[in-house]
């Protein structure tokens, strides 16, 4: 099964927590805090693998979570930090934030690495936390929750050279008499469903990757068909392989099919079309080919490349493929682009910085206080000491928690709530 479409969940690991703990030695009074820091929790990473070639293995696993950084230790003993988990995917790998549909990475090369979610950092211990004020604290930091987001994975093929046209028109039997693949061959429509790939080698020391596309119909860039959801691979290759049936074996006019695959790939993605186009006039040995290529001939753009092939007596292929192959040495390759994007200029805006914290109240009277930097000190904070409690009421009133509860009407003895917890409110 083909699969280059999935949705999976990443989560970092967590640090490790950092540890309260005091120096207890013979003849040494007053010791003084020894505890250690929590490790580093694991980063989720994803890897490219060459062998593969599908994202088959996603539909089984969707969820990836990293491990858990080690805690602090007594005698200023840090943490273990966790390795990271490292996920094989096949190389043209677009991985997008589902939330926003932001490109995160483009995954191309064999080996190449990307961290898709952090892992947080360890808390920590209450050695960090001595002053001269204070030179004993019973205060110490949780670990920091690591990065959780939902990906989508989008494979797009790493082909050199695609063949593309409508079903039937000899694309499946031409890969298979260039290249050492089998794709399966019947004489109905949409035969191929997914994509095929083979290596075309020219002669000895040069050759290129050829990938034979499902066939693409009228509309076929609005939904219908087999091709639209395979339009995307396309997107990477550096010369696009026309073939036409010449023979007009379906009772379709040859000309007319080249110019509504032309207009599918322009519907797709504009920028297709600046890729160099060869066309394939196949089944050449069938009746009519031959008056039919003479009308395509005074149709066409007299500077596109067509070459007369048959895939049944292989006539013209050897052509075909040296003048490919040669359009790929001269041809750049092409960045990924997102569909209707016309540059690539970077523009920086200054975003407004998100507040710090939210404060609303139920119908029932409790106040609630929400927001990402609130929460991940609510995380961070070990409520088993009455020191880290203090801290963390110090802390909101310096982020102005309490000035903006009074001016929500909060009174003493009001229950303010945030997360799952519960306070009651004093002045």
């Amino acid at each position: 099964m083909f699969v280059d479409q999935v949705n999976v969940f990443v989560k970092g690991g967590d640090g490790g927590n950092g540890m309260v703990a005091f120096r207890r030695e013979k003849y040494v009074p007053d010791g003084g805090p020894a505890g250690g820091d929590g490790g580093k929790g694991a980063d989720v990473v994803f890897k490219v693998n060459e062998g593969l070639r599908t994202l088959m293995d996603f539909r089984y696993k969707r969820h990836f979570k990293g491990q858990k950084g080690e805690n602090g230790r007594t005698k200023n003993q840090h943490g273990k930090s966790a390795g990271p988990l490292v996920v094989q995917v096949p190389p043209g790998t677009v991985v997008r934030d589902k939330a926003n549909g932001q490109i995160i990475t483009d995954l191309t090369e064999n080996g190449q690495t990307a961290v898709i979610a952090a892992g947080g950092r360890g808390g920590r211990g209450n050695t960090r936390f001595s002053t001269p004020a204070n030179p004993a604290p019973y205060i110490s930091e949780n670990g920091e929750p690591g990065e959780e987001r939902e990906v989508q994975l989008e494979l797009k093929l790493l082909a050199d050279a695609g063949l593309v046209g409508f079903p039937s028109v000899g694309k499946s039997t031409l890969l298979s008499v260039v290249t050492s693949a089998k794709p399966k061959i019947a004489a109905y429509h949409f035969t191929t469903l997914a994509p095929n790939l083979g290596v075309v080698s020219v002669d000895e020391g040069r050759s290129f990757v050829l990938a034979d596309l499902p066939g693409l119909i009228e509309g076929a860039s609005s939904g219908a068909g087999l091709g639209y959801q395979f339009l995307r691979h396309i997107e990477r290759t550096r010369v696009i392989i026309h073939v036409v049936d010449m023979s007009g074996s379906e009772g379709r006019d040859p000309y007319d099919d080249y110019t509504k695959i032309n207009e599918e790939l322009k519907s797709y993605q504009l920028r297709l079309l600046e890729r160099p186009q060869v066309i394939a006039a196949s089944k050449m040995d069938m009746p009519d080919s031959e008056k039919n290529l003479e009308l395509f001939k005074k149709k066409i753009d007299p500077e596109i490349p067509i070459f007369p092939i048959s895939s049944l007596t292989q006539a013209g292929l050897k052509e075909l493929m040296s003048a490919v192959y040669e359009l790929i040495l001269t041809t750049p390759e092409f960045p990924m682009e997102e569909a209707g994007k016309e540059d690539d200029k970077a523009v920086y805006t200054f975003e407004k910085e998100e507040a710090p914290f939210v404060i609303s109240k139920d119908d029932d009277g409790i106040y609630n206080v929400s927001g990402p930097k609130v929460e991940l000190l609510f995380k961070m904070t070990n409520f088993q000491h009455d020191e880290a409690i203090r801290r963390f009421a110090r802390q909101l009133r310096g982020m102005g928690v309490d000035d903006a509860l009074r001016e929500k009407g909060v009174t003493e003895g009001d229950t303010v709530r945030i997360m799952d917890f519960e306070f009651e409110y004093t002045d």
